[in-house]
């Protein structure tokens, strides 16, 4: 096993961790952003209120991506596990 090999299984598995963890993100960041909007906008600063609606929206987004994204993970480690032969020998 050559450092390349390590490091192109740390890159892909880099890359697969990102397109896992990019629609919780994006969906967080998204519902935080509209709740500072109507924070600023109705002057109301509580540090909760943006809280509940993070939590579920990542859970909703959790629940319509989830599929999709343990598709992912499962084909990474199909493919690593059947390259294991290929690295050894």
């Amino acid at each position: 096993m050559t450092p390349t090999t390590v490091i192109d299984i740390g890159r892909q598995a880099v890359e697969v961790m990102l397109m896992i963890s990019a629609p919780l993100f994006i969906a967080a960041l998204a519902t935080g952003l509209v709740i500072s909007i109507f924070q600023a906008a109705t002057q109301i600063n509580e540090a909760t209120l943006s809280f509940v609606p993070k939590l579920v929206a990542v859970f909703i987004t959790l629940v319509v991506a989830g599929p999709w994204m343990i598709a992912v993970l499962v084909d990474f480690v199909r493919r690593l596990f059947g390259s294991i032969p290929g690295m050894i020998g």
